[in-house]
């Protein structure tokens, strides 16, 4: 397990977050960091791109949506510091996957185990909405990462996440998106899961045995690729 980065992928994290690609999206991140939430009026927003983060000799990477504007977007890290990450990490914790069943801040601690979290957008969008213009200014991020990291399963947290990296295999016509979907062709093997939202864990369509049944099969896929 290795938490600290390759310099290669020191080197893109690095263009990631110095990255100012978007307008609507630069001007959005600056402001949240501005302006922030009242509970974390105290705080440093990030404020930036986020970059991937996790076990560099990771075969399985978790991919979401985009930074949240009050989670990642202000810890720099993403699923850390909100709901979202409540969830996802105690379930990454429950499969072997994580240190720990919490992620809260950088530095608390939390280490990945054959796992890499990622994001199909890297700034927080409006409304949690990024446009096709800004998703796919973000996928040569993606590209880049997952070659570098060898992956070989991705976990798509969400519909977003899914065609993403349907375009990014620019796999026609695209299998469409469910919680179990799988798809297997060239490149990475796509795991779909439904995302860990709190419109999704709050009324039950999510549920923790649905995420680790998942994680579980993706730690399985790839410890037949080692």
């Amino acid at each position: 397990m290795n938490q600290d980065t390759s310099p290669r992928l020191t080197e893109l994290n690095a263009e990631i977050t110095g990255c100012r690609a978007c307008p609507r999206l630069v001007e959005w991140r600056e402001r949240v960091a501005r302006e922030k939430r009242a509970a974390f009026r105290g705080e440093e927003y990030w404020g930036r791109p986020v970059p991937g983060f996790g076990d560099t000799s990771a075969k399985v990477v978790v991919l979401g949506l985009a930074p949240a504007a009050h989670g990642a977007n202000r810890t720099g890290r993403f699923f850390t510091g909100d709901r979202s990450a409540d969830f996802l990490v105690a379930s990454m914790y429950r499969t072997g996957f994580a240190s720990q069943p919490t992620s809260t801040h950088i530095g608390d601690g939390l280490k990945l185990r054959g796992a890499w979290i990622s994001a199909a957008v890297r700034c927080a969008p409006p409304a949690n909405k990024p446009t096709p213009a800004e998703r796919d200014a973000c996928l040569g991020f993606l590209r880049r990462e997952l070659e570098l990291l060898e992956a070989g399963v991705v976990v798509c947290l969400g519909a977003f996440a899914w065609d993403a990296a349907l375009r990014l295999l620019r796999v026609r016509p695209k299998p469409k998106f469910g919680h179990g979907a799988t798809f297997e062709l060239e490149g990475p093997m796509l795991l779909g899961c439904y995302h860990p939202s709190q419109q999704n864990t709050f009324t039950g369509v999510l549920k923790p045995e649905m995420l680790d049944e998942v994680l579980r099969a993706a730690h399985d896929k790839a410890g037949r690729l080692r």
